[in-house]
């Protein structure tokens, strides 16, 4: 199949990591490389490009050292959205809007990188565009902290997540033995419907840290009473007790502990996810009024999603493959694939790029399997941690300028916004 036509766009959406601009250096550079006439950076994703709002990347990145401050810059640099596209049909404004745009731009290949939902994006832009016999491209590059994208055996962006975690954990569990009183601390890490982030926090065991007590995952129905027994019998010979819980582990009846806290009206996004918080709270505050002891409550927060500056180098390295590889598949000829990572050892570890069908991916969640979590649903197994830990292994340096890493700012300038309205 030949494409007349070389310019590029890329974009971002969901929700960040540590090494998603390592996927945009990729597409970038590949891009550049093979030929590609002008690549085009979506400002908030596909949200952005209906509002025609682009950049020029390479006055984004004009020489190798923007390149390498890139690279270790966290958050999405084109900045993200969660948006979600209608259903495909013939005609319909939405679509005519965008490829109307593309055209403009004289855009043959489109890449997004992001998760479930985006995919979604891809397959149904991929959908319309073999309605109306566009020529036009369309890549998914995989990225999300959760892991939860099917078929891949994981996603960049998770490694460096879970390296964050185990290194979080470990020192929580130095901090809570400080005192010789007994103390409950309750970590809540990321994880909607899939624990492979939670799990992460197992990690933190080894030959100086005993790891935290209890594990609970979203996977496995959350029982509180057994939690509290379990929580007492450990104190009986322990003053410290450190546990990890998903933000997303549920009750039999299905609701979010979270939601037992409160009733207030929380955030739905476009794609009817609620945002969750509140849950190691609920648990601290529960087991102080039970049993009477000290209590803390940590959330990590964003902080496992922005954390550059303890980013896996195997992570951040397999976040630029699969751009590269997305944007060499494009060129190929290849529509409506998105990049997966395909583990063929352990020992040495070695993982090659692949494409699979966006359709097979897009709105299917991958949870962590249940013969990884042992039998009472409150610890992880040594399968799971077997194959998350090639995934954090090694460093990347940050660029340090004046005791802080240096990251590279997205510039807006007055010719790059005429760019953008004009072109």
């Amino acid at each position: 199949m030949e494409f007349n036509r070389k310019n590029v766009i890329v974009g971002q959406s969901g929700g960040p990591t540590a090494v998603i601009n390592s996927s945009l250096m990729g597409i970038y550079k590949t891009a550049k490389e093979r030929g590609a006439n002008k690549v085009y950076g979506m400002l908030h994703g596909i949200q952005g490009l209906l509002e025609r709002k682009v950049v020029d990347l390479q006055a984004q990145m004009p020489d190798d050292l923007a390149l390498e401050l890139l690279k270790r810059t966290p958050a999405a640099f084109l900045g993200s959205c969660r948006y979600r596209l209608p259903e495909v049909e013939l005609h319909h404004p939405v679509y005519e809007q965008i490829f109307d745009y593309l055209n403009e731009l004289e855009v043959g290949y489109f890449f997004y990188i992001g998760g479930n939902d985006s995919m979604d994006t891809i397959k149904k832009l991929y959908d319309y565009g073999q309605l109306i016999q566009s020529d036009i491209s369309f890549m998914g590059v995989p990225k999300t902290i959760d892991n939860d994208l099917a078929v891949t055996d994981h996603t960049p962006g998770y490694g460096s997540a879970a390296k964050f975690i185990a290194t979080m954990t470990k020192e929580v569990i130095c901090d809570a033995m400080v005192y010789d009183i007994p103390i409950v601390t309750v970590i809540e890490i990321m994880g909607r419907n899939a624990g492979w982030l939670t799990a992460a926090a197992k990690l933190a065991q080894g030959e100086d840290c005993m790891g935290p007590d209890l594990i609970y995952l979203p996977e496995v129905a959350f029982d509180y009473d057994a939690f509290e027994e379990k929580v007492k019998e450990i104190m009986k010979h322990k003053k410290a007790v450190v546990i990890a819980v998903s933000e997303g582990i549920r009750v039999k009846d299905g609701r979010y502990v979270c939601e037992l806290a409160t009733s207030t009206p929380e955030f739905v996004d476009a794609f009817g996810h609620r945002a969750l918080t509140g849950t190691a709270r609920f648990l601290a505050d529960s087991l102080a009024a039970k049993l009477g002891c000290k209590t803390r409550a940590i959330e990590l927060s964003t902080l496992q999603r922005c954390a550059s500056h303890m980013v896996s180098r195997v992570d951040i390295t397999e976040a630029f493959q699969v751009g590269g590889a997305a944007v060499k598949a494009a060129f190929e000829g290849q529509s409506g694939q998105m990049i997966i990572l395909k583990r063929v050892s352990d020992q040495p570890y070695i993982c090659i790029t692949d494409l699979y069908d966006v359709h097979k991916i897009a709105n299917v969640e991958k949870k962590v399997p249940l013969e990884w979590i042992n039998e009472e649903g409150n610890d992880v197994k040594e399968a799971l941690i077997h194959y998350i830990k090639p995934l954090i292994q090694a460093e990347l340096t940050p660029t340090m300028v004046d005791g802080l890493p240096r990251h590279l700012p997205l510039t807006k300038s007055p010719i790059q916004n005429q760019i953008a309205r004009t072109v």
